[in-house]
């Protein structure tokens, strides 16, 4: 059993992603977590102060398990697969924290969520950053590193939608299958140069 303020948050991601942000009450939080409703004021200002943590905490959680996948990694091919194993397999384990993240940011207030897409957009970079890097080498086939990176990023964080735990397949299956995909579609050797070519596409 942990905490009341994590009781409260976890009680939260349960409602949010069941019912929606918009749908759950406070006071529907405050049942499911076995508490009186005015005890979730003690911890959290507001339900948007919820979601907003659970958003953030979400985010940083997700940076945190890639860099500690990329620790050590030298080689750039390596990096990019440690990084998409590292992506798809977060998105398995915490399906429900990713898709409230994906589908409730319109309950943030707006300097709330300047600073998630803040965060997002710093962990975006990393993957940019990887992409360039391995066309730079000689690794990757060239073109534009970030519509490359959202093309990457949407595909593996979609696996979020219809993964089932109890499945046929582990996280660590996908999150492998999916580092294949990536990386042998990233590779110079297995693609035309022009293919990830952007010239028609405008910012």
């Amino acid at each position: 059993m942990g905490t009341t303020k994590e009781v409260i948050k976890k009680a939260a991601i349960n409602l949010f992603y069941k019912k929606s942000y918009f749908a759950t009450a406070m006071s529907n939080i405050a049942l499911d977590s076995g508490i009186r409703k005015a005890s979730i004021y003690h911890h959290y200002a507001s339900k948007e102060d919820i979601l907003f943590d659970i958003l953030m905490t979400t985010m940083e959680e997700l940076n945190a398990y890639i860099d500690s996948c990329l620790k050590g990694v030298e080689n750039i091919e390596n990096q990019m697969r440690a990084a998409i194993r590292a992506h798809v397999k977060f998105h398995c384990d915490h399906q429900k924290e990713v898709l409230i993240s994906d589908s409730e940011l319109r309950g943030l207030t707006a300097n709330n969520f300047k600073s998630f897409v803040a965060q997002r957009d710093a962990y975006e970079k990393k993957f940019q950053d990887m992409i360039t890097k391995g066309m730079d080498q000689g690794y990757f086939a060239t073109g534009d590193a970030k519509v490359i990176s959202y093309a990457i990023l949407t595909m593996c964080t979609a696996v979020a939608h219809w993964f089932n735990p109890r499945g046929r397949l582990s996280g660590n299956q996908i999150s492998t299958m999916y580092e294949e995909l990536v990386v042998s579609r990233l590779l110079r050797e297995s693609l035309p140069l022009n293919f990830f070519e952007t010239s028609v596409l405008e910012e």
